[in-house]
């Protein structure tokens, strides 16, 4: 099976991590990989111009998201068309929103909670974030560096 790739936070009463902000920006997540595209605890996330391609449990999740511009193919299993984990009880206080996303194969986003999800960015943190449709050809040369062993990357 595949892999959880990316959990900001300690743990969610880890209360120092209530000023984190993380911004995921221009990655192709590929099959095979299960959560955490990213997951942040506790705070807010700001998903731009990434792919996610067929995950198994949910691309994305933390307790304020905004997904802009991302590229989402719903895996085939009918149970995992969902971008965000739904935790019981939990994710009726979490904010998420969706802005220029595409959603291919059933995927599908849920918005949740009220008011703004602006990252707040200061002018020489923000950014333009393309339409989702376009997120394929920006991130088409997306991935690991290779790495040679006592040589430079």
């Amino acid at each position: 099976m595949g892999l959880k790739v990316m959990l900001f936070g300690q743990n969610d009463q880890f209360t120092a991590d209530k000023i984190m902000k993380v911004t995921v920006v221009f990655n192709h997540f590929g099959p095979s990989l299960i959560e955490r595209m990213p997951r942040v605890r506790s705070r807010y996330a700001h998903e731009a111009n990434n792919r996610y391609d067929e995950w198994h449990m949910y691309a994305i999740g933390g307790s304020a998201i905004l997904s802009e511009g991302n590229y989402f193919i719903a895996p085939n299993d009918p149970s995992s068309k969902q971008v965000t984990e739904r935790e019981v009880g939990r994710w009726k206080n979490w904010k998420w929103r969706s802005s220029k996303d595409t959603f291919v194969n059933g995927a599908y986003f849920t918005q949740s909670g009220w008011g703004s999800c602006a990252p707040l960015y200061s002018m020489s943190q923000a950014f333009t974030v393309a339409e989702g449709a376009m997120a394929p050809a920006l991130t088409s040369n997306a991935g690991p560096l290779r790495y040679i062993l006592r040589r430079p990357c």
